[in-house]
């Protein structure tokens, strides 16, 4: 339950596109401790299922396109603090990274807000060839002009219980005896999803000490893409046979329609996600959490026999 003296308890903050995955577990951390929530997406009917964390009014959702001109102003009206967690891989990326974020920016700082969190991408980078990195740094630099105390947040590869990560592997795995994998010496540095949740709540909370700064938002643990979908089939159990895709025929397959991933997510894969020296998450005060302390845990689930498979579940 969140205490009076939480700095976060009874502050109105707006959440950007808070209701996909991340931006849900962003809602439980906050609602926790007190805070009162805007949630802002295109379809707020999934934010639904938050209302009951909160107590009552603690909640609202919006119906909005925040690409759409002399938007902003209205959805963060009242706002104590604004995260913008508004991303896509298609689409009009330069509408939707760079020209909206930077007009909720400019929004929060007239508006009178003290904090602005803005949540980017590891590997964002103004030079990358792929506009989602491309896009990805410039929105940064648009927030950043805007709302100069802003807190710019870079995660890697989030993982969960719950995630499309870890579960797309895992199923995939569960059903094929032989799996081919792309990009396999690709590096990873996954960020557990509550730790990076915390970040934003840890920069929301001292935008005195915060803001201003870019935080990578990284795990613990360097993994390969080989080496994470061996450790998956390990936790379940299963002996699958993993083969290396060549970087032609990844390219190949990539570029077809109806691919598990693009050429423009290959070619982030292939340049890696991990640290490039930057703060992360312990500047922020948070220990971080590896994948190895939850993924025998979550994988009992595409075992064989599940549960009943599980030699460990049926001791005493």
């Amino acid at each position: 339950m969140p205490t009076p003296t939480d700095s976060l308890s009874g502050q109105l903050i707006v959440l950007i596109g808070g209701d996909g995955y991340f931006g849900t577990h962003i809602a439980q951390e906050l609602l926790a401790r007190g805070a009162r929530l805007r949630v802002v997406s295109r379809h707020p009917e999934k934010a639904f299922r938050l209302k009951p964390l909160g107590n009552l009014g603690a909640l609202q959702t919006v119906r909005a396109d925040v690409t759409r001109p002399g938007a902003a102003a209205a959805l963060v009206a009242g706002a104590d603090a604004v995260v913008n967690l508004a991303g896509a891989f298609t689409g009009d990326l330069e509408a939707l990274h760079v020209r909206a974020a930077g007009a909720l920016a400019a929004a929060a700082a007239a508006a009178g807000a003290r904090a602005f969190v803005q949540v980017s991408a590891n590997g964002a980078d103004a030079d990358s060839r792929v506009a989602y990195a491309r896009t990805k740094a410039q929105g940064e630099a648009a927030v950043l002009a805007a709302f100069p105390r802003a807190t710019v947040l870079r995660p890697s590869v989030i993982f969960g219980p719950d995630d499309q990560f870890i579960n797309l592997f895992a199923g995939l795995i569960a059903k094929a005896p032989v799996l081919p994998v792309f990009g396999p010496e690709a590096k990873l540095q996954p960020v557990f999803v509550d730790d990076a949740a915390a970040a934003v709540a840890a920069a929301l909370a001292d935008p005195e000490a915060f803001g201003g700064q870019t935080f990578e938002l990284v795990g613990p643990e360097v993994l390969t893409m080989f080496a994470l979908n061996q450790r998956i089939a390990c936790a379940q159990g299963r002996k699958t046979l993993f083969a290396p895709l060549p970087d032609a025929a990844a390219k190949l397959i990539a570029a077809l329609p109806l691919t598990p991933i693009s050429l423009d997510q290959l070619a982030l894969l292939k340049a890696g996600n991990v640290s490039t020296g930057l703060p992360g998450l312990a500047e922020l005060g948070i220990a971080a959490r590896p994948l190895g302390l939850f993924l025998d845990r979550w994988m009992t689930r595409f075992r064989v026999h599940g549960r009943f498979g599980d030699k460990r579940g049926l001791a005493g």
